[in-house]
């Protein structure tokens, strides 16, 4: 079992920077790809980013690739997605998610495993 709080939303402006943290426990945290999916008003969730169990490989959605960077420390138990150049269009609740049971399309939200209470980032133009 794997829980996930997130941190780090908030209100910026058009061209600012956030960045969001994922805290994790549970026995196998270490040993779960995680990632990032968003949801926006009237919209389905997306996928955003995705890095490996060990961090070193990670997947970006085309429109955040140059703009976001996901990472991990697993001896702290946290995934972080920092976001740069942030636009309108990025505004969503951003929500973290743990392991992938397999699936060989992280894109899919019904993948992966274990999800957090989301957090709201806004962009205002």
């Amino acid at each position: 079992q794997v829980q996930l709080v997130e941190s780090g939303g908030g209100l910026v402006q058009t061209g600012g920077s956030l960045r969001l943290s994922c805290a994790a426990s549970g026995r196998t945290f270490s040993r779960n790809a995680m990632g990032w999916f968003r949801q926006a008003p009237g919209k389905e969730r997306e996928f955003v980013a995705g890095i490996t169990w060990s961090g070193g490989s990670t997947i970006y959605a085309d429109s955040v690739k140059g703009r976001f960077t996901i990472s991990r420390n697993n001896a702290e138990r946290t995934v972080y997605l920092q976001m740069n150049s942030l636009k309108p269009e990025d505004t969503a609740i951003y929500y973290c998610t743990a392991d992938p049971r397999g699936g060989s399309s992280w894109y899919a939200s019904l993948v992966w495993a274990y999800w957090g209470q989301g957090t709201q980032v806004t962009v205002s133009s």
